[in-house]
């Protein structure tokens, strides 16, 4: 009788103990409940059951079709002379051999008259080009024009029948997360198709050129390199220009130039005979926890302004230091990558409404470009502008900028060496133009010393820490 009572008890303290779990963790107020307030979300019980953005929902066969016949193979001959030291030494033999070098890419075809667009690097320094067509036809190009800068190329072949041609979607609405496929040409294989998603937008990779790459994860080797990027309805959306890895073969990511730029470089080329690239006339850098408490700002995210350049269309409208951007037209800027990326779409003379906060008030002010051309920028106490043709002939160089006054008091002994004078680097940074330099200059502390690499007037090259 008393093992019965003990069962008993222990048997009515383990269901008090199992109601009282179930009543405190899921009944109407439980912990579990549905209707307790909860950091946690749960998901409907339909999750998973809905097509959504499900792969086999998006069908690629039509964007693959309508792009694989407007996407070209690119040969690119080129000719180096080589020399033979023992034949000159010996015999006095001063004649050069011709050596022929190929390269290879891919190309977009933008116009049923043969206008193709490709990537600078593989055309660069080519004597003959040629273009073949998806059905294997060849024909020889002719370049129309290149902006290195920016890595893209305008070629033009002649055909009488009318070709495909890609359209040209607006990049700006391309969404991270978005199907995309990559069409390329490689190695004279007919187009071959890869496809992805959108990882990220305005990828800043710190090129001396462009600074707002689409990054997709679809497959891209060295031979599609000026391929085509599309969206699921086959429209243009990035030329595709570089794989980030160590080897040079794919290894997970991709980037493209975005169309928006590549349209804007294009129409350049074919109206101006150049690129007219406007800047906004600022030098600055992007906001972080970090850098906003250090400035001592509220904002953790924008452009913020260390310094306007002077007799810029943002000196003229009065933007000024400490102004940080948030928005340009309807762009929203986080980044300096973002901010580039925008303005690289616009031309000299057009007007941008910025959107800034100054005093912890936002304001937007309309802000006419200004030409990269005539843009200076001042570096320890050096005042630097862009070199023209005639100094490039001169110098001997492709790049470089130019110093054009030095209100510098220990430089002054030097002033006629220096000015006039040619800089080629500044710390580990190429001065390709003043815009580069401004960029880079924007990260340097303005009391840190820094190695520059210069030309003087008279062609003497020299280092000096500044």
């Amino acid at each position: 009788m008393k093992n019965f009572s003990n069962l008993f008890l222990v048997s009515l303290l383990s269901g008090v103990t199992t109601l009282g779990a179930y009543k405190l963790l899921f009944d109407t107020d439980g912990y579990f409940s549905k209707n307790r307030n909860s950091v946690i979300t749960l998901a409907p019980n339909n999750y998973g059951k809905t097509v959504g953005l499900s792969s086999e929902a998006i069908d690629f066969t039509e964007a693959a079709d309508k792009s694989v016949h407007t996407v070209v193979h690119v040969k690119n001959v080129s000719y180096t002379s080589i020399s033979n030291p023992i034949m000159e030494f010996f015999y006095g033999y001063r004649g050069a051999q011709q050596q022929e070098q190929i390269g290879t890419g891919s190309g977009v075809i933008i116009s049923e008259d043969g206008y193709i667009v490709t990537n600078n690097h593989v055309v660069k320094d080519a004597s003959e080009i040629e273009i073949t067509l998806n059905n294997r036809k060849s024909y020889k190009a002719k370049l129309v024009g290149t902006d290195s800068k920016m890595d893209i190329a305008l070629l033009k072949i002649d055909t009488d029948e009318k070709l495909p041609y890609s359209t040209f979607a607006d990049s700006d609405l391309v969404k991270v997360g978005e199907w995309v496929l990559a069409v390329g040409n490689p190695y004279n294989l007919t187009s071959t198709v890869t496809a992805g998603i959108v990882s990220a937008k305005a990828r800043n990779l710190d090129t001396s050129g462009i600074q707002s790459f689409i990054q997709t994860d679809a497959a891209v080797n060295p031979g599609n390199s000026g391929g085509a990027l599309v969206n699921t309805r086959g429209e243009l959306i990035g030329i595709n220009t570089m794989i980030s890895s160590q080897t040079g073969s794919y290894v997970g990511y991709s980037f493209a130039i975005p169309s928006n730029i590549t349209r804007k470089i294009i129409e350049d080329i074919m109206e101006f005979g150049n690129v007219q690239r406007g800047i906004l006339g600022v030098e600055g850098g992007e906001l972080n926890s970090a850098t906003s408490k250090e400035l001592g700002v509220k904002e953790t995210e924008g452009f913020y302004i260390k310094r306007v350049n002077k007799n810029t269309g943002a000196e003229k409208s009065g933007l000024i230091k400490g102004d940080i951007i948030k928005k340009i037209d309807s762009q929203n800027v986080t980044s300096y990558a973002e901010l580039n990326g925008y303005i690289s779409t616009k031309r000299p003379n057009d007007q941008v409404q910025v959107t800034i906060v100054r005093n912890d008030k936002t304001i937007i002010i309309p802000v006419k470009l200004t030409k990269s051309d005539v843009i200076n920028t001042q570096f320890k106490g050096l005042d630097l502008e862009n070199i023209g043709a005639a100094d490039k002939k001169k110098f001997r160089i492709s790049y470089g900028v130019k110093i054009k006054e030095i209100n510098n008091d220990k430089l002054s002994a030097y002033a006629n060496d220096l000015k006039g004078g040619i800089i080629l680097s500044i710390g580990n940074v190429k001065a390709v133009d003043v815009e580069i330099v401004s960029k880079a200059l924007s990260n340097l502390d303005e009391k840190q010393a820094v190695q520059i690499e210069m030309l003087t007037v008279n062609g003497q090259v020299i280092r000096l820490i500044l």
